[in-house]
């Protein structure tokens, strides 16, 4: 298979032959489309393959009637730095992730580097430098959002105001740190938001020492931007606080492979119910003590899919389109403008669904046979999901 190189841009790339087109857009999840157009890693066309100039291609690929959708954004990690992992003392976890489709991970907090800094000047000098590095190494091709301090007392808006000017955008969960009450994370939430950060708020029971039970009264009055995990990391607040919250509060809702999966199931339930499921977005909450989760996402659309009676086409926009409109980034949605960031996948060989969705409907993980990141190709058949039944051909 050939393979652009990862250096340069992509040039053309047409890929034809689409069988399902998942958009990401959970206001239309399916396109009747089978071609997309890419030039220099930006998508320049959608639609049939008579409508599209397909002309001069550095490159084609034939998806041979399979599955294309929009990489998968993984709301919720927690890298360090470079493609290593001390929690679980792991080389190598996020490219294996983006053999389970992912192609962009935001951080919740660098919180498991050895020796983090908690003082002031420290977590904000941390924040910086991993923003800046995982801004120039993409491991296996992946985005990672990096560079989100965990607050702690004492931070004045200054410091904020410091962070954002040094190209810091995001904020590691509240709650990781010393600011565990609510007016606290409420001054400190604003502070953030006014200089352009987006936050993120722990839920649940404590996850690593230092941190401790942020339940729902809490949640409510920090008001951060993201309700993270909401179905705890690992422990879940009681189910009917999670609905609770999700009523409301009219902030994103973040379920996570992580987490209680009965309360997942219920709080995806929860935001349908409530007319508002572009709220939802999936992220993995790992590398944790469960361990490095490269198929988490998928798992998570499985499960939501499965247990939860949730039409996988939608759940799909979960890990897509409704992240990449709430964290403001130009992927996640197959639509001219956006980055060519797409995970091609079939149903997993001998599942007993008839299609693509009807498997992960019966609970069956899809298998991935290509991943591709602003038009470059960076996987073929996966090494870590079951092996599709069909798989894209690079002409």
């Amino acid at each position: 298979m050939a393979e652009i190189a990862a250096g340069g841009p992509s040039g053309k790339v047409v890929i034809q032959n689409i069988g399902l087109l998942l958009s990401g857009d959970i206001d239309r999840p399916i396109l009747d489309a089978d071609t997309i157009v890419v030039q220099d890693g930006l998508i320049t066309a959608v639609g049939k393959a008579a409508d599209c100039d397909t002309e001069g291609a550095n490159v084609t690929i034939d998806v041979r009637q399979t599955c294309v959708c929009p990489g998968l954004i993984d709301s919720h990690v927690h890298p360090v730095f470079g493609d290593w992992t001390p929690r679980q003392n792991q080389i190598g976890w996020i490219d294996s992730t983006m053999n389970g489709g992912v192609t962009t991970m935001i951080s919740a907090g660098e919180v498991h580097l050895p020796g983090r800094p908690k003082d002031i000047v420290g977590l904000k000098a941390l924040a910086i430098t991993a923003q800046r590095a995982f801004d120039n190494f993409r491991p296996g091709g992946v985005k990672v959002l990096a560079g989100a301090p965990v607050i702690e007392k004492g931070m004045v808006e200054q410091d904020f105001k410091d962070l954002a000017d040094a190209g810091v955008k995001l904020l590691g969960e509240v709650g990781l740190g010393s600011v565990k009450a609510g007016y606290e994370a409420q001054q400190m939430v604003a502070w953030a938001r006014k200089h352009g950060i987006q936050s993120t708020i722990h839920t649940g029971g404590p996850s690593i020492p230092g941190s401790g039970l942020i339940d729902k009264d809490v949640v409510l009055e920090a008001d951060a931007d993201i309700i993270g995990h909401i179905n705890g990391g690992h422990t879940a607040l009681p189910e009917a606080h999670v609905c609770e919250l999700c009523e409301k509060s009219s902030r994103a809702i973040e379920i996570v492979h992580n987490g209680n999966e009965k309360v997942a199931i219920a709080a995806a339930q929860a935001a349908l119910q409530l007319k508002c499921p572009h709220r939802v977005i999936l992220g993995t909450d790992g590398p944790a003590g469960s361990g490095v989760q490269p198929l988490g996402m998928l798992r998570m659309v499985a499960l939501l899919s499965s247990l939860g009676n949730i039409p996988p086409e939608l759940v799909f926009c979960f890990a897509t389109g409704n992240t990449a409109r709430i964290r403001g980034l130009n992927c996640g949605l197959i639509e001219v403008g956006r980055a060519a960031d797409f995970v091609f996948m079939d149903k997993a060989q001998h599942s007993a669904g008839k299609g693509l969705l009807e498997s992960v409907a019966l609970g069956d993980i899809p298998g991935v046979g290509m991943v591709m990141i602003d038009g470059i190709v960076r996987c073929g058949r996966s090494r870590n999901t079951p092996p599709a039944t069909e798989i894209p051909v690079v002409l």
